[in-house]
């Protein structure tokens, strides 16, 4: 058995885990739906930047290939066993379970071959009214006429046979389908008690005969191209890297082809035109069923049928911090963890709002690594400058697919008198803070939130994070240092004690945490770790973990994606359990606990352990001193633990194989982590603080 398996193919594993959530009858119908677009949605951005990243360096030269651990040929294809087998899946899913389940609710949808006239006229309506200018059919001629494809947008590639000809002759058209203009889904009149629904790739299949007049129309098949989305900017260490970004951004879509998508139906012949004609390889090209972009699923219309979705659990008011006449003042008296989504994000946002109008508050400081379009948080900001506060914002505008959002905002805020400062070339700063300096009686005082995710206001309502708000001055200091390294690129003068932070203590105190769990198991007593991981790659931690196991370390890993580590391998990692858990909230947390001889060490990070958060990125990971916070969090990680509904055991097969429970009740986490803090809320404990 190997030591790690490849970060692509464990990813892989991780998707097909979202896929498991599609299929599990346990889900409402739409949620079925929504885990098909999320799986569509994770393999579109993996071909964009991984496969593509891989396919590059099959193009390279022999001494350069030679250099790498591995044959990206190789792997590519081993890439395209796994993703053919689970496209077949999908297909089977969506035309087995899905579709039949939605006509038991009166629910069909519809192939343009299944039109009766009333839906026949109202389509033809549909296509003149909406749909005529932005079809764009062209005649394709081999090497004449070959239009560019442009990246992720949807097609038809049409098989024509020329009316005027006797002979069996072949021509072949495209037409885009608009999806980038007109809603994917179209709802079609209610007709005798059923709602029905055709897919905007359907529309244009039943147009066809009008956009090619002299044609008989033999067939017609949905492709879409995806195009290298990498900017290959990170190593770049002179020049203005903001200038170089915003360029990269304009090559996005035009970059060369990572993948083309077709339908599995398409025939050989129209295949080997397609590959000429674009210029594709065998590597390039990989069946899927009728319809791309499956991602647009997010959107397919509900009907009113809210019984086939998720009933809502509504974020849990922060009552100790939202509540609050004196909001700072409560961070000064004791330090306060939130967990959203089960919390409102409405603390956070207050955290800044309040201090933009707070006439005692001199500074505030904030990392911006993802934020959303709209937000209260920057509109806060651009508010405290307005009051005469000193603001300063550190963009991070290599936050991949939000570098042009990014650099949007750090105009904006720049305009609006806020000092911003962006990336290091080399080095991603991926550390979710921000600081707040206010005059006290006793002098000024420094308020710091430090957190496992973004300060976005949308994906807070679906990614799991954890979040601290604190005074402690062991904390705040080197929070202060963090920010001053960002703003003049000098050295702290001292070292951190209390923070782990990337490019400085990180990997060497994660180090020495392992091994003197090592040294406890080695001398007879009792060594346990335990995380939580959105990933783990870094093979020199594998290694520590690898040895810390060998020592009779007790190891419990809860991650939700990638996963090289091989568990329970005897002599190796069978001191080593690791679960995954998928659920309706996208587990985003990261967690280190330490048993350290009954005084546990716990951190809430913002890093995985993965090569490039540890060594190429400014991450911190933040020591947790409150006892009530401390419990809470061991709590938490026990709960997941015991998840015997989403939770699914991590092997050296990759099986993902669900859990299956060894008690009366089959415990689901996320709806438990809810109903935790919800008791908590009810019985006016404070320890949820």
């Amino acid at each position: 058995m190997e030591n790690y398996l490849h970060r692509d193919i464990s990813w892989l594993s991780f998707n097909e885990r979202v896929l498991q959530e599609a299929s599990n009858k346990l889900n409402p119908l739409f949620e079925r739906f929504k885990f098909m677009a999320i799986y569509s949605n994770n393999l579109d951005e993996f071909f964009r930047v991984r496969v593509a990243n891989h396919r590059n360096l099959v193009r390279l030269g022999k001494k350069t290939k030679a250099k790498l651990d591995y044959d990206p040929k190789d792997l590519i294809k081993t890439i395209k066993e796994i993703v053919n087998e689970q496209q077949e899946e999908f297909t089977r899913i969506f035309n087995e379970d899905l579709l039949p389940e939605l006509q038991d609710h009166r629910v069909r949808m519809l192939k343009h071959t299944q039109l009766d006239e009333d839906q026949k006229v109202f389509i033809d309506q549909y296509f003149n009214n909406n749909m005529l200018p932005y079809v764009q059919p062209v005649l394709l001629v081999k090497d004449k006429i070959r239009p560019f494809l442009n990246n992720a947008a949807l097609y038809l590639i049409v098989v024509l046979q020329d009316k005027s000809r006797s002979s069996n002759n072949r021509n072949y058209a495209i037409i885009k389908i608009p999806s980038d203009h007109l809603p994917r889904f179209i709802k079609l009149p209610v007709s005798a008690g059923h709602k029905y629904v055709i897919m905007l790739d359907e529309l244009v299949r039943h147009s066809i005969p009008w956009l090619f007049p002299g044609y008989h129309i033999i067939d017609s098949f949905s492709i879409k191209l995806t195009r290298d989305a990498e900017l290959y900017i990170d190593d770049e260490f002179s020049g203005d890297l903001i200038e170089k970004i915003r360029k990269s951004l304009t090559n996005r879509n035009i970059g060369p082809a990572s993948r083309l998508v077709y339908d599995r139906d398409m025939d050989s012949g129209t295949l080997n035109f397609l590959k000429e004609m674009f210029e594709l390889e065998s590597l390039d090209l990989f069946p899927e069923g009728r319809y791309h972009n499956n991602m647009d699923f997010f959107n397919f219309p509900d009907f009113g049928l809210v019984q086939l979705k998720l009933p809502d659990l509504p974020p849990l008011n922060f009552e100790p911090l939202e509540g609050a006449r004196d909001f700072f003042s409560r961070i000064r008296w004791r330090d306060y963890l939130i967990h959203p989504p089960y919390h409102s994000y409405e603390s956070v946002i207050q955290f800044f709002e309040r201090a933009a109008m707070d006439p005692d508050v001199t500074h505030i400081k904030l990392v911006q690594y993802r934020v959303g379009s709209q937000s209260r948080i920057m509109s806060a900001l651009k508010q405290a400058v307005d009051n005469g506060k000193q603001v300063s914002v550190f963009i991070e505008v290599k936050a991949r697919f939000d570098e042009e959002s990014n650099l949007r905002w750090g105009e904006e805020l720049e305009k609006h008198g806020v000092t911003v400062h962006y990336s290091f070339p080399g080095l991603k700063v991926h550390a979710k803070l921000a600081m707040v300096r206010r005059l006290e009686k006793d002098g000024p005082l420094l308020y710091t939130y430090l957190s496992t995710g973004n300060f976005h206001e949308g994906t807070v309502r679906v990614y799991s994070d954890v979040g601290l708000f604190t005074a402690d001055e062991r904390i705040t200091g080197e929070v202060a240092q963090v920010f001053s390294f960002l703003e003049t690129v000098k050295l702290p003068e001292k070292p951190f004690e209390h923070l782990l932070v990337g490019q400085f203590n990180l990997v060497d105190t994660l180090t020495q945490l392992i091994q003197a769990e090592i040294k406890e198991a080695e001398l007879g007593h009792h060594g346990e770790i335990c995380l939580k991981l959105n990933s783990l790659q870094d093979p020199y931690l594998i290694n520590e973990l690898y040895a810390a196991s060998q020592s009779g370390v007790k190891i419990r890993i809860i991650v939700r994606g990638i996963c090289s580590l091989v568990p329970g391998v005897i002599g190796q990692s069978e001191n080593i359990e690791i679960i995954s858990i998928v659920d309706r909230f996208l587990e985003h947390t990261r967690i280190f606990f330490f048993h350290n001889q009954g005084d546990p060490k716990i951190y809430i990070s913002s890093a995985d352990w993965m090569v490039r958060n540890l060594y190429y990125r400014i991450e911190t990971a933040c020591p947790i001193y409150h006892p009530a916070i401390r419990e809470i969090l061991l709590d938490l990680f026990e709960i997941q633990w015991n998840d015997f509904m989403k939770a699914r055991i991590i092997d050296e097969h990759q099986t993902n194989q669900f859990r299956r429970p060894d008690k009366d009740i089959a415990l689901r986490s996320q709806h438990e982590t809810y109903y935790y803090f919800k008791r908590r809320l009810e019985s006016g404990s404070t320890k949820t603080t």
